[in-house]
């Protein structure tokens, strides 16, 4: 009886695994689609302009500029669009889900399951990624603008200068942003463990069934938490892209009821 001799003992390279399938589109693709939004976000918050559409009677505020801190006064000699992203931004950059999309597109670390990386060991994570609860918080003080802008947008100004309630196309653009945006938010892992993370029992009180139901539901959002992240990503970017282009005058939104 002969046994197959085990395969010599290979040293740990970059790149070198045996997987057959194309294991490197993944990480491909994330960073294609990272640099993407990054980059238009940073062009689209420091043009400071065309963020604001009021033809019509109708009022759509771009997601990259809410809440419209110029409205409550503020004069700054850059685009305040900068005061505001960073909330969104830090929430999705010390997101679990968004470490892993990018410690493995950018940093390789690794690309892929079974595929080493350029590292050698593994040195922890920044230690500015342990604010994520914190940027949760601000996050849902933007979050509760937007919901303000999303119905802000059904109603629009006549010629007496009276609110009329209405439906753009704009307004349901605006609605299905935030709508997404609050699949994402409130499928954190952060906001998880507050509802219900904490707690060693789930019946004892009438306070605690009721943080397990918020808990549960809170899951149901956090098992797709990766669908929904490149969705309110997508969802965000076009919203903006949307108002900007309405707001420059390249087309005129179009008004459904």
């Amino acid at each position: 009886m002969t046994t197959q001799a085990e395969p010599a003992f290979q040293p740990r390279t970059f790149g070198a695994t045996r997987r057959h399938d194309a294991w490197w589109v993944a990480p491909l693709l994330t960073a294609s689609a990272l640099t993407a939004f990054g980059s238009y976000a940073l062009v689209a918050a420091a043009l400071g302009s065309d963020y604001l559409y009021t033809a019509g009677g109708a009022r759509y505020l771009s997601p990259f500029y809410s809440p419209d801190l110029r409205s409550f006064g503020l004069d700054v000699p850059f685009s305040f669009a900068f005061l505001v992203l960073w909330a969104p931004l830090g929430l999705r950059f010390t997101c679990y889900y968004y470490r892993k999309a990018y410690y493995r597109s950018f940093l390789l670390s690794p690309p892929a399951c079974a595929v080493p990386g350029p590292r050698r060991r593994y040195r922890g994570e920044l230690v500015f990624q342990n604010l994520h609860r914190y940027f949760l918080y601000f996050a849902l003080v933007v979050l509760g603008f937007l919901w303000y802008d999303a119905a802000r947008a059904f109603l629009f100004r006549g010629a007496d200068g009276s609110l009329h309630p209405g439906v753009g196309l704009g307004s349901l653009v605006l609605l299905a942003n935030v709508v997404f945006l609050s699949a994402f938010t409130f499928g954190c892992n952060s906001l998880r463990h507050l509802l219900g993370g904490r707690l060693d029992c789930f019946s004892c009180s009438r306070l605690a069934r009721s943080r397990h139901k918020l808990w549960l539901g809170v899951t149901v959002l956090n098992l797709r938490h990766m669908e929904w992240a490149w969705i309110s990503l997508a969802g965000v970017g076009l919203a903006d892209l949307y108002v900007r282009l309405a707001a420059a005058g390249v087309f005129h939104d179009v008004r459904i009821f």
